[in-house]
């Protein structure tokens, strides 16, 4: 009953929005910018697709510790937490590690599409970014593989205009402590800031312990031919001890949540970035170059995988790349053609080892290193031109067309002997090549000043990663993996109503052919192959409203089903027609913000999940579950802040995660549940110099 009345709440409120709209007046309003659409800075008024803006004022009164405080105040937007800063996403699509979303820092990819990583957002540095833009749905055709949940643009801060640092610190339960100091200064002809990101953590698990050290630098240079130079330097470390996704037997759940059945896995993560972007132009024309370096190293005990394959593993990457961009308006500005080209080139390797494990009870407390399974390098390249061209039918209708043309490259080299049996087997030296046209339609339509329409026709696709294709496992062949496709339709409507009730609302359908999913067989073993089809619709609704210069409330709200249309992993076995796993239908998240007074603001958060299936055999679901956090401040003076943040404030027992597993083999089925964590308090102070 609870989604039944979750859907009429969504409807109402649709209802409400809708019949005010064209009631609107024309008065002019703080317009919106997006940057991940094109590239370039548009009023999102523009945009034919439903884009989230967080901005840097929201990122400063959030404080996130983790990306999910703030990545999921966006509609249809939820970010889970698997430890430390660990994450698994859902944007239109199941709470998933698979690679469907692109992460970008300042639109370059974090990794290359050979390297994805899940948790990619530890490797920027969020609390202290300027905005975050969420582009949901298949990405852009200025953007190809991986983005068809999403993409996730995190932007860095500019330089301040005057000499400025900035000193925060702050301290919580379970020992948690983190410094986030910046400073920059800007003169008439450059600006820099760099920022330091210190941050610990025990964990409130045990062996959940949790280190991060991140540093940016940004200098921004504008040169005497009017061109100007934009250099980002990032690093961050990460080591930790995992558990997040360590999930537990109900009875420890409910009873001894801060049990951790892994305390020997870890997680030891080093991502490094080097960009410069050159940008010359004027209005009628505008050409941009960044080239770029990456390097990631992952060294990794996989937790969530010792039951079944007991491993170690260290994969990691170079990427050396070039972004060329040509944007050029027609018949003055009627029409806008950007043309451009990514290249990516990626070498790496991967190497892994079985482990042997000493288990006490559930727990398990040792391991010894064994036999070598996986020791290959593979080099990643990409060419990918696209085209965006948009016209403007009228001074209200703007049309846009892209395509882009992606080709990509894996070259394979095994050190180990080919092996054709097996759990880890091996496939032999190859090369592997993906050829992809991605196209895209969209419009939109301004009613009024306020208030404007678009829809949008985008496809998108995503080749398989090197480990899905080279870490073959149990599965029969996964060299011949094929790319998951996409379709996707999508309108919506957004704007402000006369009552200044800001509002957005976006109504999806997507569906993905030959997407690549893991089947589990009865034996715990797992085997990853192209399946059919999934679909993926829903309704997503953003609502804003300051009531008063004291009182505003925001609402991010979204009902989605994800289906298996067509899922046969083998002769016996056909989930065809079931709902995904891990796929709640309602994700919700209220926010209210009230200042008491001008120096002390008071903000409750509420945060629901819906119920979703355990298992892709839908036998039995996760009931869901109802957060409420407390922020607050106080504000000294212009320079100083004092704050605090009280998470799960009813001490909520919840999951982050939760599965079901028949009973097999003699084994009893088994109900999993992956702990959130329980009632913590955090304090932090804020001085600027």
């Amino acid at each position: 009953m609870r989604s039944i009345k979750n859907k009429n709440i969504i409807g109402l409120l649709l209802f409400s929005v809708c019949s005010s709209v064209f009631a609107a007046d024309n008065k002019e309003e703080d317009v919106v910018i997006s940057v991940t659409s094109t590239r370039e800075d548009k009023p999102l008024a523009e945009v034919p697709a439903s884009v989230g803006v967080i901005s840097k004022q929201e990122i400063v009164d959030t404080r996130p510790a983790h990306p999910s405080e703030i990545a999921n105040q966006i509609p249809g937007v939820y970010i889970n937490v698997t430890g430390g800063e660990g994450h698994m996403t859902a944007i239109r699509q199941p709470t998933t590690t698979k690679a469907v979303y692109l992460y970008l820092e300042d639109g370059i990819p974090t990794r290359s599409t050979g390297f994805f990583n899940h948790n990619a957002l530890y490797e920027v540095n969020v609390p202290q970014s300027d905005s975050i833009e969420i582009i949901k749905g298949p990405g852009t055709s200025l953007y190809g593989s991986d983005a068809i949940g999403g993409v996730v643009n995190v932007l860095t801060a500019a330089p301040p205009e005057d000499r400025q640092t900035t000193v925060n610190v702050e301290a919580g339960q379970n020992g948690w402590l983190r410094l986030l100091a910046d400073t920059g200064n800007s003169d008439d002809d450059s600006g820099y800031i760099a920022s330091l990101n210190l941050t610990h953590s025990d964990g409130w698990r045990d062996s959940t312990e949790y280190d991060r050290q991140s540093a940016n630098l940004r200098y921004d240079n504008f040169l005497d031919n009017g061109a100007t130079l934009k250099t980002i330097f990032s690093a961050t470390n990460v080591d930790q001890q995992t558990a997040g996704s360590s999930r537990l037997l109900r009875d420890d759940y409910l009873n001894n949540p801060q049990l951790n059945y892994t305390p020997v896995s870890y997680r030891q993560v080093e991502a490094y970035r080097l960009s410069t972007e050159f940008e010359k132009g004027n209005k009628s024309q505008s050409l941009t170059i960044t080239p770029y370096l990456r390097h990631n190293t992952m060294e990794l005990l996989p937790n969530w995988s010792l039951s079944y394959d007991p491993v170690v593993y260290k994969t990691e990457n170079d990427s050396l790349g070039v972004l060329v961009k040509h944007r050029k308006n027609i018949d003055s500005g009627k029409a806008v053609l950007i043309s451009g080209v990514d290249i990516d080139y990626s070498p790496g390797s991967y190497r892994q080892n079985a482990i042997s494990t000493t288990k006490v009870g559930n727990v398990y407390t040792a391991y010894t290193l064994g036999a070598l399974q996986y020791d290959y390098d593979v080099n990643y390249s990409s060419v990918s031109p696209y085209l965006h061209y948009e016209y403007s039918v009228s001074p209200d209708l703007r049309l846009t067309a892209g395509a882009r043309y992606d080709a990509m490259q894996y070259d394979y080299d095994n050190h180990l002997s080919t092996l054709t049996t097996g759990s880890h087997r091996r496939p032999a030296d190859t090369k592997v090549k993906f050829n992809h046209f991605s196209p895209k339609l969209g419009m939109t339509y301004q009613i009024n000043q306020r208030n404007s329409v678009y829809a949008n026709y985008r496809h998108a696709f995503r080749a398989p990663s090197n480990t899905q294709l080279f870490r073959q496992g149990k599965a029969i062949n996964t060299v011949d993996l094929k790319p998951i496709k996409v379709n996707s339709i999508e309108t919506g409507i957004r704007g402000k109503t006369a009552s200044k009730l800001g509002y957005t609302i976006s109504i999806y359908y997507m569906s993905k052919k030959d997407d690549i999913l893991t089947y589990k067989n009865p034996d715990n073993t797992r085997e990853t192959v192209n399946a059919g089809e999934t679909s993926h619709k829903g309704i997503e609704l953003g609502l804003n409203k300051a009531f008063s210069q004291k009182v505003k409330v925001s609402l991010a709200a979204s009902y989605a089903v994800h289906t298996y249309e067509d899922w046969k992993p083998n002769a016996t076995t056909d989930y065809s027609g079931n709902e995904m796993e891990s796929a709640p239908r309602v994700i919700t998240n209220m926010k209210l913000a009230y200042r008491i007074t001008e120096k002390f603001k008071l903000e409750p958060e509420w945060v629901h999940l819906g119920s979703y299936w355990m298992d892709q055999a839908n036998t039995y679901k996760y009931k869901g579950h109802d957060l409420l956090n407390i922020r607050g401040q106080y504000i000294f003076n212009k320079k100083s802040t004092v704050y605090a943040r009280l998470m799960n404030v009813t001490d909520e027992r919840y999951a982050t995660a939760a599965s079901y597993k028949a009973a097999a083999f003699g084994n009893p089925e088994k109900f999993e549940y992956a702990p959130g964590m329980p009632l913590s308090l955090f304090v932090g102070y804020t001085q600027k110099f």
